[in-house]
């Protein structure tokens, strides 16, 4: 390369040494090719170095990153090994706080005895609860039956007092002692003796007087009012009601009536405000037998039935029809039964209280332990 960059001052001594051509023909030096070359050459050449410089430089840029980079992964690496080197200090503090072996094994035996006082403890429970809620049963058949013999004395209600006797044996013959057979025995008398008892219909009593009273307040006076048909009396007033009999008649027909059927039992009219105290007295009395249907009172039934009748028969023809239908429903509602005799569950209540009493007693109560354990044991 330094040879051809020589100028042509330096190189054109030396041509002038040559020897002189041969003539001949003229021929042309290819000068202006050989400068072409060298200077693609050239470019070449520094296009090699700019790339190889602009490598190189990128090159060193990824060696700082990456330099950067490592330096922040040993940063990182040292952050985390001193927070390891911190729990592992609290770790180390945290063992050095535990008990030893010894201390350990103490507080194993503490929490296994523990366990074993609340196992016994909770059995204890058990059985107290167990027996705390068998005397609630029997407490409850001793209240079923108290309330059972308050619904007869005071309703006379038989079905009640039926469902409430055999509820309180049921609660006995949960209880599975022997000791309960003379209170069952009892209350098997008690309930065969309810079941011997028909139950009133007071309801139905009750809703049929109340038809009868709806009835009664309806009812007529005895007898039909005098009406005129425009007839003379024998042809004195032949039908002109200027003359002096026509008049006559019509002033005397507003006292006097005549009937022709006089055998027959002849009662005062009632109008107005007799008619309306007679039906108040017919409607108070069945009322007051609607009560006594509803109370279980048959004397004071019978004698309001009776007081109706009565009413009804002294102030009504007994020949309407509608009458006549009341009077009727009267004495077939006055046969219907109100009150019943009802048993006694006295015995009964008497025997479940000696039960509870036993039961409450110690050495009943010992007893009938046993014999619950007994029939415990039997089915194994």
């Amino acid at each position: 390369m330094s040879e051809t960059l020589l100028p042509k001052d330096d190189v054109e001594p030396v041509l002038t040494q040559k020897p002189e051509p041969i003539p001949g023909p003229a021929r042309k030096e290819p000068s202006g090719g050989r400068g072409n070359g060298l200077a693609i050459l050239a470019l070449l050449l520094g296009a090699a170095g700019v790339a190889v410089g602009g490598w190189s430089v990128w090159q060193l840029r990824a060696i700082q990153s990456g330099n950067q980079q490592q330096s922040s992964l040993i940063q990182d690496v040292g952050s985390q090994t001193q927070t390891l080197k911190q729990d592992q200090q609290s770790l180390s503090a945290r063992l050095a706080q535990l008990p030893g072996a010894q201390e350990l094994e103490e507080r194993r035996r503490l929490v296994t005895q523990l366990q074993g006082d609340q196992q016994r403890l909770s059995q204890r429970v058990e059985t107290v609860l167990g027996a705390s809620r068998k005397d609630w049963r029997l407490a409850e058949a001793e209240h079923l039956l108290r309330l059972a013999s308050l619904r007869l004395s005071a309703l006379q209600d038989i079905n009640s007092a039926h469902a409430l006797v055999q509820g309180a044996d049921e609660i006995l013959r949960e209880q599975d002692d022997p000791g309960a057979f003379a209170a069952r025995e009892q209350l098997a008398k008690s309930l065969a003796a309810l079941s011997s008892v028909d139950q009133p219909d007071r309801t139905g009593l009750y809703l049929q007087l109340a038809a009868v009273r709806e009835q009664a307040i309806a009812l007529n006076a005895l007898a039909p009012e005098y009406k005129d048909e425009g007839q003379s009396l024998f042809g004195l007033t032949d039908g002109n009601e200027d003359t002096y009999w026509a008049k006559w008649w019509d002033q005397i027909s507003r006292f006097v009536r005549i009937d022709f059927n006089a055998d027959k039992n002849l009662r005062p009219l009632l109008a107005g405000q007799s008619l309306a105290q007679v039906r108040l007295a017919l409607s108070l009395a069945l009322e007051q037998a609607q009560w006594a249907a509803l109370n279980g009172q048959a004397p004071v039934y019978t004698k309001a039935m009776a007081e109706a009748k009565s009413v009804l028969d002294s102030n009504f023809n007994q020949d309407n029809p509608q009458s006549k239908f009341i009077g009727a429903q009267i004495e077939v509602l006055a046969k219907k039964p109100v009150a019943v005799a009802t048993p006694d569950l006295a015995s009964s209540l008497s025997a479940v209280q000696a039960y509870l009493a036993q039961r409450h007693s110690p050495v009943g109560g010992a007893l009938s332990n046993q014999g619950n354990s007994a029939q415990q044991e039997t089915p194994q």
